[in-house]
């Protein structure tokens, strides 16, 4: 069993940063692949940055690459989201995900967050 809680999310302006942060809890957390996912208002749910357990693997939207960085601390049993170069098409609630395996597929995800929103001004 593993429990997701996002934070770091709010308003910044077009071209600004904003880190989030993905706190997980139980003890598998070391060995599962976490994901990051977006949805905006009337939108569905979008892939955004995956990571295998070991950080040794990464994948990216297209959307994101070279802008967002995924990465994760074990011993903190956390990953987490660095957004920089914000644009407004960034606008959604983002939210963490854990599996079995690095992969842009939702539906491959037993575990999900509530979500954080982040807001992204022109």
């Amino acid at each position: 069993q593993v429990q997701l809680v996002e934070s770091g999310g709010g308003l910044v302006q077009a071209g600004g940063s904003l880190r989030l942060s993905c706190a997980a809890s139980g003890r598998t957390f070391a060995s599962r692949a976490m994901g990051w996912f977006r949805q905006a208002p009337g939108k569905e749910r979008e892939f955004v940055a995956a990571m295998n357990w070991s950080g040794s693997d990464t994948i990216y939207a297209d959307s994101v690459k070279g802008r967002f960085t995924i990465s994760r601390d074990n011993a903190k049993n956390a990953v987490y989201l660095q957004m920089n170069s914000l644009k407004p098409e960034d606008t959604a609630v983002y939210y963490c995900a854990a599996g079995l395996r690095a992969t842009s597929r939702p539906s491959l995800y037993g575990y999900w967050g509530q979500g954080t929103q982040v807001t992204v001004s022109s």
